[in-house]
């Protein structure tokens, strides 16, 4: 399948609490590649709640996996087990707000939020972990533009017929999905 994204950069569909998407972001800076792309968050699983709880039992197995699955596929990356997984809407909805005013600090309280999460187990459901994150650049949504700009980006990422995060899409419509090796990310740049 062929979507093409609105402009000549590569559109990374993430979620913050998703390990994998935690490691294809740190991957992307790493190779230089991070300022090609257009983050866009959505979530994957939206029915998380605010504030986050603790997992256990089943759910806590889950966890545990992921992020040594994480660990296998990226070694060496800080990840460090988070006690559970939080909603990420308001967390979204913060880095949309950043990224309208200026792509570099949105995209700093963008690596800024991964690692408050996957390193230290904040939960970033919390307003008040966001608006530190976010320091002097924290902006309110006031007129309800930033939910707006969120659920565009959502139907935009159901439009590609993949409900997997992440997921990158080229600027000629080409995607690719999941934490993939390196070799294999450089590849897709370069096509």
């Amino acid at each position: 399948m062929t979507i093409t994204p609105p402009s000549d950069k590569f559109v990374l569909y993430s979620d913050f609490n998703c390990p994998f998407c935690y490691a294809l972001h740190e991957r992307l800076h790493d190779l230089g590649l991070i300022d090609r792309c257009q983050w866009r968050g959505v979530q994957h699983a939206p029915q998380l709640p605010r504030p986050m709880k603790p997992w256990s039992g089943s759910l806590g197995a889950e966890l545990r996996h992921e992020v040594a699955m994480v660990q296998r596929l990226a070694p060496g990356l800080p990840i460090a087990l988070p006690p559970g997984k939080p909603n990420t809407l308001p967390a979204i909805e913060q880095a949309v707000a950043l990224l309208q005013n200026g792509l570099l600090d949105g995209m700093d309280f963008v690596q800024r939020t991964y690692r408050a999460f996957w390193c230290d187990g904040r939960d970033i459901s919390d307003p008040s972990i966001l608006k530190e994150l976010a320091g002097d650049h924290f902006a309110e949504d006031i007129d309800g533009q930033n939910q707006v700009i969120a659920q565009k980006w959502e139907t935009a990422w159901h439009a590609t017929g993949q409900n997997g995060v992440p997921l990158l899409v080229s600027p000629e419509g080409d995607l690719l999905v999941g934490c993939v090796p390196e070799e294999q990310v450089r590849l897709f740049f370069t096509q």
